[in-house]
């Protein structure tokens, strides 16, 4: 049986377009519900995390030293390092860990 790859992109293409068109079309006043603006407030910083969390973790050769540049970066982050300051120093931790481990 012989697959056809444009019906694919078709599809996809049609899936694509609707999902970011059907809001548009089917909300069209302000949203007044504080939990809906709230929950949509959340949602692109969630999805981040949800997409760059297992990259972290699974960058180096060890689970446990990209969990410990994790937790590093976490830290200074919560803290109120600057950027520069928070990947410089996580990096520097995964290099140390991944030498002696």
């Amino acid at each position: 049986m012989r697959h056809n790859v444009y019906i694919y992109i078709v599809v996809m293409a049609i899936v694509t377009y609707l999902i970011r068109v059907l809001p548009f079309t089917l909300i069209r006043k302000d949203i007044k519900n504080k939990t809906i603006r709230s929950f949509l407030y959340y949602v692109p910083y969630v999805t981040l995390s949800v997409m760059t969390f297992p990259s972290i973790i699974n960058a180096t050769g060890n689970v446990y030293t990209g969990a410990a540049g994790f937790i590093v970066a976490l830290l200074l982050a919560f803290i109120g390092k600057s950027l520069i300051t928070v990947a410089g120093c996580s990096c520097a931790v995964v290099l140390i860990l991944e030498l002696i481990f």
